[in-house]
């Protein structure tokens, strides 16, 4: 690496000069595409490596389960050593092999460190696009946040959030004079969605401890900047989930990371990989808060850098933020992939020696077309580039070393174990014993009265046989009309509570508030 720069690759009599990525400009967000094979998992691993070496801390998702080689040196005994020992020379590159310092992340706790947010912290709105629900329904979850903020409801986790709108089901007419109509049926469809969200596993996502922002932000004792490598394989099964929360992350960066203008070199970068998840089907004011973060939160010293098969995937108003990018090969087989292929030749500032269009379908494996910015933010000329050898381990490492590094990590243990703090959940709980006992003394209470009165009218009809019925009739007992609709209320759930029905209604009422974590 050169100073201030990360080398990216170079080439020959018919490739680029050096082509070096500034550290200056590396906030200034990027594009890796190219279609599958081609080689944007070996760019993406040479770019971390760069940043790392330059002290900036990275992050990354492994939606292939193979960039955790990235803990490891490469080897000569690799079978791509000899190519990579060649290319070396062809590039100009002294190529050393060495390991980085990784620290691996699972949102399901198995490959890494558990990864968590809060309800609260995720938000109505990143909510609502992750349970796919309609706008009346994201309604519903907007109400659902707002009583939680003026009850002193703190909602953590999935039970929280089902507590409240079991809660909101059993008061929805109250509610619906104070907040907005909101209907059982919607209610009952989150519901639903959230049934559908807990089998992908995504009720992992939610809890305490939470991740905290500065843990990932890190160097090691040699100020390499650590590389954070979210275990992703499993998770693009739940391909929604995957884009919401690295979309949460970075919401939570821009956030969080104070103005830093233009500095030397980036804060952190991150990179989006099956970026095309994030804009597929998202509604038109989710998309432009995207755009808004990435134009924006390179100002925080955050560099973005997405990784798609086409550069269509991306909307046009984000790719016009991405500065660096590196282009591999592209495959025509439709009159669709053609017109992206054009699209894709005019992003770039054209070079005279070669027409871009061309390059971009020629270009073999491990080659790219490349164009990052130069001194004042200019655009470089477009180049055909031979891509670098990576210095780590090409391919994941096996289960036993992963373990060994997890164990040997500086986070090791401070999110494995899960904290359920009072929230919503035991509060909604807590008021609903507090009533059932209420309304089981005004029971207990009414059936005493009614006894007394029967004792009453027996000893009257003992008395009439004795006194030739010329005793006074006893004093019927009427519940007072000064009773408060709290004790009426509670009177009236104790009588339901001796019956089955009134049984069903607890549960209807408090959904499974009864039942252990």
């Amino acid at each position: 690496m050169a100073d201030g720069s990360i080398f990216v690759g170079g080439g020959g009599a018919a490739y680029a000069d050096p082509q070096n990525l500034l550290l200056g400009f590396g906030n200034r967000h990027g594009l890796i595409a190219g279609a599958t094979g081609t080689g944007k998992t070996v760019t993406l691993q040479i770019l971390a490596e760069g940043f790392s070496a330059a002290g900036v801390p990275v992050f990354m998702s492994d939606v292939k389960g193979d960039l955790s080689g990235i803990a490891l040196p490469g080897t000569e005994g690799h079978k791509l050593h000899a190519a990579f020992m060649k290319r070396a020379a062809t590039i100009g590159l002294d190529l050393q092999y060495s390991a980085f310092p990784v620290t691996f992340w699972d949102l399901y706790g198995k490959q890494g460190h558990p990864v968590r947010t809060t309800v609260a912290e995720m938000g109505p709105l990143l909510l609502s696009r992750l349970l796919e629900l309609t706008e009346p329904q994201e309604g519903v979850m907007n109400v659902a946040f707002r009583i939680a903020d003026d009850e002193g409801l703190p909602m953590y986790d999935l039970k929280d959030l089902r507590a409240m709108l079991t809660f909101i089901a059993e008061n929805a007419t109250d509610i619906s004079a104070k907040y907005g109509l909101v209907s059982t049926s919607s209610i009952g469809a989150i519901q639903r969605r959230l049934l559908v969200l807990e089998n992908q596993g995504g009720d992992n996502l939610f809890g305490e401890p939470a991740l905290e922002l500065a843990d990932m932000m890190t160097v090691d004792k040699d100020g390499r900047g650590r590389i954070n490598i979210l275990a992703a394989d499993q998770l693009m099964g739940a391909p929604r989930l995957y884009a919401t929360f690295l979309l949460w992350l970075l919401s939570e960066l821009f956030e969080e990371l104070p103005e830093v203008g233009n500095p030397d070199k980036p804060k952190l970068v991150f990179f989006f990989d099956e970026a095309h998840l994030l804009f597929d089907g998202a509604p038109k004011a989710l998309v432009d808060k995207v755009e808004q973060v990435v134009r924006l939160i390179r100002s925080k010293g955050v560099g973005i850098y997405f990784i798609t098969q086409k550069p269509a995937d991306v909307p046009d108003d984000v790719l016009a933020q991405l500065g660096n990018r590196v282009q591999h090969a592209l495959r025509v087989f439709t009159p669709r992939d053609q017109k992206d292929l054009k699209l894709a030749a005019q992003t770039y500032r054209e070079n005279p020696r070669f027409s871009t269009e061309d390059a971009i379908k020629e270009v073999g494996t491990g080659e790219a077309v490349t164009s990052f910015l130069e001194d004042k933010g200019i655009p470089g000329v477009v180049e055909r580039t031979l891509v670098r050898p990576p210095s780590s381990q090409l391919g994941p490492i096996d289960l036993g070393t992963r373990a060994m590094l997890m164990a040997g990590s500086p986070l090791a243990g401070k999110y494995e174990a899960v904290i359920d703090r009072d929230s919503a959940f035991e509060r909604l709980k807590a008021r609903a014993d507090a009533a059932a006992k209420e309304a089981a003394a005004a029971e207990a209470a009414e059936a005493k009265a009614a006894q007394d009165a029967k004792e009453e009218e027996r000893e009257f009809n003992s008395a009439r046989r004795y006194d030739g019925g010329r005793a006074a009739a006893p004093k019927t007992s009427r519940r007072s009309s000064s009773d408060s609709v709290g004790t009426a209320f509670a009177k009236s759930f104790a009588r339901q509570l001796g019956t089955k029905s009134g049984q069903a209604i607890v549960r209807g009422i408090l959904g499974s508030l009864f039942k252990s974590r």
